[in-house]
């Protein structure tokens, strides 16, 4: 805990679900137990947005019921910005699992790498394995499933969007991403019903009740998403 009250850093996360059996199975990363952030537990991959997930190009773009819900309750909405958080979750899981999600054969426009990729190294040159895959991010299958932001007076803080895809999203894959030295050690496909058994953060369990009520109401874009917050030092759970 700290006493400065920090403002929330936005963030994407990504769960990915394996439906293909009775009872779905959901992909878990377990944190390398050296971290100052939430060391040892189970998580699904995510992380911060940045300002050059913006530029990124799809092969299909967000449900326009989820681009909607996306900019509700956000400072200066818009659609571009409202991408941003979900490109952020396909970058963020491939940087901690290796996955890449998207469309494969999928041609790059010609106008990458963008003339601004000095601003963003790093982040070009993670788009360039995609690019050299052939495999393009793919925006349409995925459904934000809930929306958290970290209680006031946390040494960090962020507002979390949850996103879900289907296991068959997963267009290729880069090895030697996770390991004993990496942010994420091991990776684990739990079925939903055993998952909430690990070693999780309260968040992650909420989110996981919330995915399995999800699933069994058909998964689909038309379901409200649960915000969660703290507002005058209460817990609110509200609906986009």
């Amino acid at each position: 805990m700290t006493s400065q009250n920090l403002k929330p850093r936005d963030a994407a996360t990504l769960i990915i679900i394996d439906r293909t059996e009775a009872i779905p199975k959901v992909l878990m990363g377990r944190r390398h137990a050296g971290l100052k952030f939430m060391p040892g537990v189970f998580v699904f991959p995510g992380g911060r947005v940045e300002p050059a997930d913006r530029g990124v190009p799809a092969a299909g773009e967000l449900d326009p019921r989820m681009a909607e819900r996306l900019m509700l309750e956000t400072q200066r909405p818009s659609l571009t910005k409202a991408r941003a958080f979900a490109i952020a979750a396909v970058r963020e899981t491939f940087e901690e699992t290796g996955l890449m999600l998207g469309r494969a054969e999928a041609p790059w426009p010609a106008t990458w790498p963008p003339a601004t990729r000095a601003a963003a190294p790093n982040d070009a040159v993670l788009w360039d394995r995609f690019a050299n895959a052939g495999v393009l991010p793919d925006l349409s299958g995925l459904q934000l499933v809930a929306r958290a932001i970290t209680p006031p007076r946390r040494p960090r803080r962020f507002d979390a969007r949850f996103f879900a895809v289907d296991a068959t999203a997963i267009a290729g894959r880069v090895d030697g991403i996770v390991g004993p030295d990496a942010e994420l050690v091991e990776l684990v496909w739990m079925p939903l019903d055993d998952a909430e058994r690990l070693d999780l953060s309260p968040i992650t369990k909420t989110v996981l009740a919330e995915l399995d009520h999800r699933i069994a109401r058909g998964f689909t874009p038309d379901l409200p998403v649960p915000f969660y917050r703290f507002v005058r030092g209460r817990f609110h759970r509200t609906e986009l």
